[in-house]
């Protein structure tokens, strides 16, 4: 499985942007799928997950209620929906997949996108 984000940019506090992930290969729906983000200097973090036919979703706290995370199995993509954006969302965002259950440490994950840069002006 390859995975190719696209969909970031800079945006000011306050405003929007949707982040794609689009698959190729095999199987895509066999996949559970998370977005990660990394900021400088920090670990790579959890964001949010969705189950692999999308009946099931997760955020981490900071971003409940402002991004949506959704699926395409049709078009092998997931889009993660970021709204009310704030400087600390700043970040490369990354998508990856796996076979198991969505979990929250990076290692879990079978395949990784190659990250699209989010950065939030104030």
């Amino acid at each position: 499985v390859q995975l190719q984000a696209s969909g970031g940019g800079l945006v000011q506090a306050g405003g929007s942007l949707r982040l794609s992930c689009a698959a190729s290969g095999s199987f895509f729906s066999n996949y559970n799928i998370g977005w990660f983000r990394q900021a400088p200097g920090k670990e790579r973090e959890f964001v949010s997950g969705i189950s692999r036919i999308g009946t099931s979703t997760y955020y981490t706290d900071s971003v409940k209620g402002r991004f949506t995370i959704s699926r395409d199995n049709a078009k092998n993509t997931v889009y993660l929906q970021m709204n009310s954006l704030k400087p600390e969302d700043t970040a490369v965002y990354y998508c990856a997949v796996l076979r198991g259950d969505i979990a929250g440490r990076p290692t879990a994950y079978d395949y990784w996108g190659q990250g699209t840069q989010v950065t939030v002006s104030s």
